[in-house]
């Protein structure tokens, strides 16, 4: 089955090294379809960050995707670090930019292995601390 975006080995290996780390607080790793070259790209990863601040670092019209290591309190008082996949696609993004992104969606899944999986469309409202929660929560 041929690719038509492409996962370089630096990337799996950094991603990997974020998954497998002890994050103190809230931790994001942001990566982006490079439409040139047809690969998926390291972005940043974001330390100590609230659900807040990442929506002020993510572009509005140009998606990512995030893996978020979240500081999760349970209802019962336990404390966690699940990993969250959240699929950024702002509603003005490239239609081109969006149909690459896309297509490598699952393939970016399957790298990430996060526990669950956020679509997020509405920039302003999308992501929130109460939308993150209760996915995790679910």
């Amino acid at each position: 089955m041929s690719q038509t975006i492409d996962i370089p080995q630096e990337l799996k290996s950094s991603l990997r090294k974020f998954r497998f780390a002890r994050h103190k607080g809230n931790a994001a790793f942001i990566a982006k379809v490079n439409k040139q070259k047809l690969i998926i790209e390291e972005v940043e990863v974001l330390k100590e960050i609230t659900i807040e601040d990442l929506v002020e670092e993510l572009p509005e019209s140009s998606p990512r995707y995030i893996v978020l290591s979240y500081d999760l309190t349970h209802p019962d008082g336990r404390k966690s670090n699940p990993l969250l996949l959240i699929n950024w696609t702002p509603e003005g993004s490239e239609t081109s930019i969006v149909t690459l992104h896309a297509s490598a969606f699952i393939l970016f899944q399957d790298i990430a292995d996060a526990n669950k999986t956020l679509e997020v469309r509405d920039s302003q409202d999308g992501l929130t601390q109460r939308v993150v929660e209760n996915k995790l929560l679910a």
